[in-house]
């Protein structure tokens, strides 16, 4: 079966890997991502591959949301009930879902290869979500596809690279080991984008774009197909280069997006980081 049509593939090159857009899936409702498939897979896996909590959060958080308090296949299985929101993380260490991830990204690795180059650490999340739940305000490292298998919601993207949405003493600290947690504050949703997502779209997030989300009113399945790059690599350790400037009191510059390679600044941070044995 064929999940992204031509007509995909084409929109997703003409946008990779700067510019958020809508895509079309044709995913359906495939028997991994069925809820007893998913609470059995979650009840499978290790512990830091899990990740749940109760779901009605405000956008901004400080720090880790409080546990629902249930069991997390239990928490996936009464998902309609739970007011929870679960991440299961990795998925591509169960077989199954290492297949599936694999297979969907090989129909779009020839739009990736020919600009970012070859695709790295390929890894695949899932998220439950229970009715009206809040993903809170956030950014990731990877290039990023999430599907929207069952339920609706809406993501608010940010501009990726732009410090008034993410200061880069969050990314230069997050590169460095530490946390992501992003300060929200009201006047930052005039430079959001909303994308809806119901079954059958899926939505492109580049590297680091923040973003929240917001749940439909029926529980919401969503996968992720994530890969990393030369170029998302070499951001993230130039990121980190940065912050050893700052710590010694210079103001580094701001590192490139894509096409940048941010090459200099990336091969000093990987010297020092294997002298400092970091790696």
């Amino acid at each position: 079966m064929t999940v992204f049509s031509p007509e995909t593939r084409a929109r997703f090159a003409a946008h990779y890997p700067e510019v958020p857009h809508k895509l079309t899936h044709a995913l359906g409702s495939h028997a991994l991502l069925e809820i007893g498939a998913l609470a059995a897979l979650a009840e499978r896996l290790p512990a830091a591959s899990i990740e749940y909590n109760k779901a009605d959060l405000p956008i901004g958080v400080d720090g880790k949301p409080e546990a629902s308090g249930l069991p997390i296949g239990e928490t996936i299985r009464r998902i309609e009930q739970t007011g929870s929101w679960a991440v299961l993380k990795n998925v591509e260490q169960v077989s199954e879902y290492a297949e599936l991830l694999r297979a969907l990204l090989a129909e779009i690795r020839p739009e990736i290869e020919a600009r970012t180059g070859a695709m790295q650490k390929l890894q695949a999340f899932i998220f439950i979500t229970s009715p009206n739940g809040v993903t809170p305000y956030h950014f990731d490292p990877e290039h990023n596809i999430l599907l929207q298998v069952r339920g609706s919601k809406v993501m608010t993207q940010f501009p990726a690279g732009d410090p008034r949405f993410a200061p880069d003493e969050v990314h230069e600290t997050y590169h460095t080991g530490g946390g992501r947690e992003l300060k929200w504050r009201e006047d930052l949703l005039d430079g959001g984008s909303e994308f809806p997502l119901g079954p059958g779209e899926a939505l492109f997030v580049p590297v680091m774009a923040p973003h929240f989300v917001r749940n439909g009113p029926e529980p919401s399945v969503s996968l992720s197909i994530t890969w990393r790059s030369d170029w998302s690599f070499a951001e993230a350790d130039a990121r980190a280069f940065n912050g050893l400037l700052r710590r010694i009191g210079l103001t580094p510059a701001r590192t490139g997006r894509w096409p940048a390679r941010n090459r200099a600044k990336a091969l000093a941070w990987r010297v020092y980081a294997k002298a400092k044995g970091l790696r």
